[in-house]
Order: structure tokens, then sequence, then C-alpha cells
């Protein structure tokens, strides 16, 4: 569901990830009509990220009980 948010609505993508500031910047950056890719583009990545973070997190977590 938030790769399909990272999709359309970039923005909100990074508010759900818990980056409030970079979804304002990806906001003023989506406002511009050629600058929607790259919001979206910069949206599924950091989406990634926050997925490998939180696998890596867990791995630690696990390694540590």
């Amino acid at each position: 569901m938030r790769l399909v948010l990272a999709i359309f609505l970039p923005f909100l993508s990074f508010f759900t990830i818990g980056r409030p500031v970079a979804g304002i910047i990806c906001l003023i950056l989506q406002l511009l009509v050629i600058g929607w890719l790259p919001a979206a583009i910069w949206a599924v990545y950091a989406l990634s990220q926050y997925n490998t973070d939180k696998k890596i997190n867990k791995v630690l977590k696990e390694q540590g009980q």
C-alpha cells in the first residue's frame, strides 16, 4: 500500500515513514510539473531504505536475545 502511495502521492509516503521534513520538500518538488517524476522515484527509494532498515533492526534485535 505504501508503494502505491509513493508512486501517486510521493510526499505522503514520507509522512508515513516518519520523515516530515523530507515530505514537505517532496511536496514542493511534486508541485512542479517536471518534478513529479523525481519526487516519485525519491519516495520509492526512501520507502525501500525504510523497509531495509526495519529488516536489519529486526535481525539485530533477534541476535541480541
